[in-house]
């Protein structure tokens, strides 16, 4: 998959754009509680598929979507099962969960 945007060749580069996508998904904590579905700061690493795909400007297809989500939780769940307490910190796992939906569309190797 050929993303839009370019993919960051930096440490630095990556720990901007991750600060950035993460700080995307914080923004949209309070309309959990408009939509009846309220969520913290906790359960962003839920998004992080989503806000992957928005910052790499690949579209939001059924297909997209599932590769990025299953990549994301299935590392997600192992890491966790591993190390239990490994992805506590909600930025910590909402990083982890974005890359490994980068992984999951092929636009990490």
């Amino acid at each position: 998959m050929k993303p839009k945007k370019q993919v960051p060749v930096t440490d630095e580069g990556w720990l901007v754009e991750i600060a950035a996508a993460y700080e995307d998904a914080r923004e949209a904590i309070p309309f959990g509680a408009a939509l009846g579905e309220p969520f913290g700061e906790t359960e962003l690493f839920h998004l992080a598929p989503v806000v992957a795909l928005k910052c790499r400007g690949i579209p939001r297809t059924r297909r997209n979507m599932r590769r990025a989500t299953e990549a994301a939780l299935a590392s997600y769940i192992a890491t966790r099962d591993a190390n239990p307490h490994s992805l506590d910190n909600p930025a910590v796992a909402f990083a982890f969960c974005y890359l490994a939906s980068h992984h999951g569309l092929g636009i990490l190797s």
